[in-house]
């Protein structure tokens, strides 16, 4: 993350960016800007796409874009522009200075203080977060049909595939604001994926896989994915319902961190300003087991949530989020914590590599008939409809049995194009936004040779393909099986 370095792969030196955020800034101060802040970022990558052997489609994207923010007092305009050229950006910082002449006061509005904005020091944090990857279509297409074929391979019972996919993404940015915040990075985000299709007619079964790494070096080996993605399909064949019973039940890792994931939104500024959740007012309350202890380590290299500083430029710490049951902070932007009353948390953009770590006193911890010391009990793969209405507790307690016992106690755009992931970008199911892999809780179904074990850890992180920082991705770190000869398949968020 060397500020003057000129990344391969860009059509932007990080020097021309800093010239477009300080020409920007200045035009916003004569126009009499009481505070103004602009970003410039650059997205670059490439996606291919087989199904059955033949290729889909191959699809390259490059796009850039400057986000600017005036603020008159406590009134805020935004612009944007995907033109770089010096009338473009005046027409920008001049739209965004109209926008806040006719904007109501808010008096929540504002950049961050400045005590709380990252040093020099801390922006230029190196967290290793770009690794680009030097790869054509044909290649990428390589990759995908060994992914396929490999998922086609392990049964007669794989009849069908929805396809597979890689893809190559990276980006940079430079930001800035009037109260002396600078800084910048680039990151990438790589992925293999497949979704094969079991069965035949009404009986047919589709699951999905994939690995998601910032360096492609640490991706699975294609096959590895492919055999895993095969093995959960052929494992909802001829599936069948069971008697009502009030028992325990396993959240599978792929379901089990959408309630870590609930439970961020629950305590999200801007859910507990507006008390759209049922977690208002939770700070220093017991909220979730006593075995259960979480905490964030934005620094963490190669971490798919990590981040120097957030999206506002305010530095980012590691910290205790929930200890023993009991949570320790909120995730606030520096908006949602003056509607709060509060300081910001460094979360403008969303959480940063979320940590379960067992303790060591876990089993005491744990209430008598704790599903994880307890026999066999039903195993959820999918969760349908309710549970994320985080007005009602009942709903989200009846998603995470897994915690205790019987009950329990975003843009698009201009600033954010090259931060926003696709679901799919998360490995794991596709169209769910975050995953993890919780501790002694995991039901293997596929034996010895499964591409993952139930860990010692799980860290999520709110996602992106990403570039900046990604958000509500989890990824399994800790005990993890490798296949002879086929890498490290890793279960992410």
């Amino acid at each position: 993350m060397t500020a003057h370095r000129a990344e391969p792969g860009f059509a932007y030196r990080t020097e021309q960016f800093q010239q477009i955020v300080e020409d920007s800034l200045a035009l916003a101060r004569q126009l009499g800007a009481s505070d103004a802040g602009a970003e410039a970022s650059e997205g670059v990558g490439l996606s291919v796409s087989v199904r059955m052997g033949e290729l889909e489609n191959v699809e390259r994207n490059r796009d850039k874009s400057l986000g600017v923010s005036v603020y008159l007092g406590q009134r805020r305009g935004n612009a944007s522009t995907s033109d770089f050229s010096p009338a473009a950006i005046r027409q920008t910082v001049q739209a965004a200075y109209d926008i806040a002449r006719f904007t109501a006061e808010d008096p929540a509005a504002g950049p961050p203080d400045a005590d709380d904005l990252a040093t020099p020091e801390e922006a230029a944090r190196d967290l290793d977060l770009f690794h680009p990857w030097a790869i054509d279509a044909a290649a990428a297409a390589e990759i995908a049909r060994r992914c396929e074929a490999a998922a086609l391979g392990v049964d007669k019972r794989i009849t069908n595939s929805e396809g597979a996919g890689v893809s190559a993404q990276q980006a940079h940015f430079w930001a800035g604001n009037t109260r002396g915040f600078r800084g910048g990075y680039a990151s990438s985000r790589h992925y293999i994926s497949v979704s094969p299709i079991a069965g035949r007619g009404k009986a047919m079964q589709r699951d999905a896989w994939y690995s998601s790494m910032r360096d492609a070096a640490d991706l699975a080996a294609p096959e590895a994915v492919g055999r895993y993605a095969a093995e959960r399909a052929l494992s909802r064949l001829k599936s069948r319902r069971v008697a009502t019973a009030e028992v325990p039940v396993l959240f599978e890792s792929t379901v089990a961190a959408g309630l870590l994931g609930a439970f961020v939104q629950a305590t999200s500024g801007g859910a507990l300003y507006r008390k759209a959740s049922f977690l208002v007012d939770c700070l220093g309350q017991p909220v979730l087991a006593p075995h259960v202890d979480i905490r964030e380590d934005p620094h963490q290299p190669k971490g798919k949530g990590s981040a120097p500083f957030d999206d506002e430029g305010v530095r980012t710490r590691p910290r205790t989020v929930v200890d023993g049951g009991v949570v320790q902070g909120y995730f606030l932007s520096s908006y949602s914590a003056r509607k709060l009353g509060m300081k910001t948390t460094g979360h403008a953009g969303g959480s940063q590599n979320l940590v379960h770590d067992e303790p060591a006193d876990a089993a005491r911890r744990r209430p008598a008939g704790h599903a994880a010391q307890a026999g066999p009990r039903p195993l959820r793969h999918r969760t349908h409809g309710a549970g994320r209405q985080l007005r009602h507790r009942r709903l989200f307690a009846r998603r995470r049995r897994f915690l205790g016992r019987g009950r329990a106690h975003r843009s698009p755009g201009a600033r954010g194009h090259h931060r926003r992931p696709p679901a799919r970008d998360v490995q794991g199911h596709h169209g769910h936004r975050c995953r993890c892999l919780l501790p002694g809780q995991q039901e293997h179904r596929f034996g010895a040779g499964a591409p993952h074990e139930a860990g010692r850890r799980l860290s999520a992180a709110a996602g992106s393909p990403c570039l900046r920082r990604p958000r509500g991705a989890v990824e399994q770190r800790a005990v993890e099986r490798h296949l002879p000869g086929a890498g490290d398949l890793r279960q992410s968020g």
